[in-house]
């Protein structure tokens, strides 16, 4: 199919844009925030001047609202090849656990540039971005644990408490593999299994 000259340019366009937000990506994951000024990110793409850059994007909040476009892209990718969630609560908190703890493992970089902008990113002085993926992740799982409870096979316990202090687990593996790449992660996520189970399971008699 023959593309024209506009057409051509559209496509060399879009291909300079995502190489800006990867080259951003890849910035943060390895230096921080901070780190991705345009003219580090400039000099990372072998561009020649920011002026490209800022044809592309209005700021580098505009960037930062693409990186982070892009990472839940990448994140709702994951979570929509994984298996349906089992329908015994039990049985969906381990594997949502063993997901979030998989999801880490294979995209490192994505999960290490979100967790930096989570913490340095202030458009307009606010933090949308944690907020939005805390509310969405702590709400799956307070779903979880308030299915567990209904069908009594998890003791009585504030399910929100509970369901802050499983996701927050989670969200600190990318600072545990900056300090230690090489930690084995399907031994971290048997571990946090066993030891949800062991703080939710409803034992019979044994009240609350």
């Amino acid at each position: 199919m023959r593309v024209n000259k506009q057409g051509e340019r559209s496509l060399t366009n879009q291909a300079r844009r995502a190489q800006i937000v990867q080259v951003t990506m890849d910035l943060i994951a390895e230096q921080g925030y901070h780190a991705a000024t345009f003219q580090a990110v400039a000099k990372r793409a072998g561009i020649a001047s920011t002026r490209t850059i800022s044809y592309h994007f209005a700021g580098k909040d505009d960037l930062i609202a693409a990186v982070t476009t892009e990472i839940f892209g990448v994140i709702g990718s994951f979570v929509a090849g994984q298996a349906t969630a089992p329908d015994d609560p039990r049985d969906a908190l381990a594997a949502y656990i063993r997901a979030a703890v998989a999801l880490n493992d294979t995209h490192r970089t994505e999960m290490k540039a979100l967790t930096s902008i989570v913490l340095d990113h202030r458009p307009g002085g606010s933090r949308p971005y944690d907020e939005k993926q805390e509310n969405t992740a702590v709400g799956r799982v307070q779903d979880i644990l308030e299915r567990g409870q209904q069908a009594r096979v998890f003791r009585q316990f504030d399910p929100w408490v509970m369901a802050v202090t499983v996701q927050r687990s989670l969200d600190g593996i990318a600072f545990l593999l900056s300090a230690r790449p090489d930690l084995d992660l399907g031994h971290y996520a048997d571990e946090l299994v066993r030891t949800f189970a062991r703080a939710t399971i409803a034992i019979p008699g044994g009240g609350s």
